[in-house]
């Protein structure tokens, strides 16, 4: 559906984009000069469809007072999308509220955290019964909610996963679950694929391969395999070619036995890259052969996000030895959970191993609910349904966009992928920040990703409709249409 055609064009859309950046210039207006130019040319704003809620009055610090403060006493590491950073007050749902009650369509959900939906009463209601109760203890004492929780996610995957160490993030996560490859094998070498994101401490920063997420420091016993890119890689969609990488570095990087792979079915900080079909089971029966673990790096995919399957390698036919997990998990609580097998999990007893705030009653509680909401509200029916919707549309608006160099994904975990040359596959840098302010200024909040930060990354709730699926298309048409 074309809903918006530019009212006036300096060059065609397709002449456009084939021409060198400096050639063309940003057709870009203030909000008073759009409104003006949309009545005169009759291209329509798009209409954010309506929602019955609206938040209470705001009454605290502004914008520019919280950002003064954050420049003061805040990292000087922490970084923030948009030309203007939005102070986001208020959420319900798939919606998020700033400081002047202004509604958002929130596409990115967190960081691909918020599954639910922004305080969901189900799950705000678990954490606050709890929080009255007992907000935190110990594990070295008996609490239900831990248990509770330990059982219902050993229900939801297969083999004999069935054992449940609690962290607080994803990066906790994947660094025990490295250990545990380590100890259990006996090995130090760690194989990982390029353009992956797996942490940002000692481990996992080792793990993860895009030089914007490294620092100079030791990351030892970790080779890096080609990346089985469908739309960049150089085996295209063939993934079993890839897979061969994985057989070299073993034989010519290490001593030919190594201690785990680790992998995300769908790469999300690397761009919303969906691996090569074939390749994980290729990938798998060449690490069994040389004596390692798989560990399924479910941090963003899992939780019914793709829709199909409730985990991301389930998409894949393959059974990992290890699974990691956080963000959905938790719908915003920080927790996270490594779940492996009874032999596996057997390591940790040779010495002593404790989290303080790992199983903590609260989070756990909230950890619960959240299993309980997506069962009960069918949100991977859902994020199936709604995001093979919002795929057929962005495909369709790729057709009409040169801009638009591929359109990938599955369920609520998508990407679109901006380029300025579609032979050359440049990365449309500025062209993604430009459509990315402009969207939020019509009410629509996406991600950005990929190793050259050209890629929306998007991942609402998996409370996200129709509706809210062509809002989100049309925005990002009708922003398209006017540069």
């Amino acid at each position: 559906m074309r809903r918006f055609i530019p009212a006036t064009a300096v060059l065609s859309e397709k002449t456009k984009y084939s021409l060198p950046l400096r050639r063309w210039r940003w057709r870009c207006f203030s909000q008073v000069a759009q409104k003006e130019f949309d009545n005169k040319g009759g291209v329509v704003v798009p209409k954010m469809p309506s929602f019955d809620y609206a938040p209470p009055p705001y009454t605290g610090p502004s914008a520019a007072e919280i950002l003064s403060k954050r420049k003061e006493y805040l990292s000087p590491a922490m970084f923030y999308l948009y030309n203007k950073p939005l102070n986001v007050v208020d959420g319900k749902m798939q919606y998020l509220f700033d400081e002047k009650g202004r509604r958002y369509l929130d596409a990115f959900g967190g960081i691909a955290t918020v599954c639910c939906g922004h305080c969901h009463p189900h799950v705000v209601d678990a954490i606050v019964n709890q929080t009255k109760r007992l907000q935190h203890s110990t594990i070295l004492y008996l609490n239900h909610a831990i248990a509770d929780l330990a059982e219902a996610l050993a229900n939801k995957l297969p083999g004999n996963l069935k054992v449940v160490f609690f962290t607080n993030s994803g990066t906790e996560a994947n660094e025990l679950a490295i250990m545990m490859a380590r100890l259990y094998t006996g090995c130090h070498d760690i194989i990982s694929l390029r353009n992956a994101y797996h942490g940002n401490a000692a481990g996992t920063m080792g793990a993860t391969a895009q030089s914007n997420w490294k620092f100079n420091v030791i990351q030892s016993g970790v080779h890096h395999a080609i990346n089985p890119d469908p739309y960049r890689g150089i085996f295209g969609s063939e993934g079993e070619k890839y897979a061969k990488d994985i057989q070299d570095l073993i034989q010519f990087g290490t001593s030919g036995n190594i201690a785990a792979f680790v992998s995300e079915a769908i790469q999300g900080v690397g761009g919303i890259i969906e691996l090569a079909p074939g390749y994980l089971p290729a990938a798998y029966n060449i690490i069994k052969k040389a004596g390692g673990l798989c560990i399924a790096d479910e941090v963003q995919g899992g939780f019914a996000r793709t829709g199909s399957h409730f985990w991301g390698f389930e998409n894949h036919g393959v059974v990992p030895d290890i699974v990691t997990m956080a963000k959905g998990i938790g719908n915003g609580i920080p927790l996270g959970a490594v779940i492996t097998s009874p032999e596996i999990a057997e390591v940790l007893t040779r010495r002593n191993y404790f989290n303080t705030f790992g199983g903590n009653p609260v989070c756990t509680a909230a950890g619960l609910a959240v299993l309980n909401v997506i069962e009960k509200e069918k949100l991977q029916d859902n994020a199936f349904v709604v995001g093979s919707y919002l795929k057929e549309r962005l495909i369709a608006l790729k057709d009409k966009h040169d801009l638009i160099g591929d359109v990938r994904g599955r369920g609520l975990m998508l990407g679109v992928e901006l380029v300025t040359d579609h032979e050359l596959k440049t990365p449309a840098k500025l062209e993604t920040l430009h459509v990315l302010d402009q969207m939020k200024e019509i009410g629509v909040l996406v991600g950005k990703g990929g190793f050259y930060g050209n890629v929306f990354r998007i991942t609402p709730p998996l409370c996200f409709t129709k509706e809210d699926a062509d809002f989100l298309v049309d925005a990002m048409d009708y922003t398209i249409s006017k540069m």
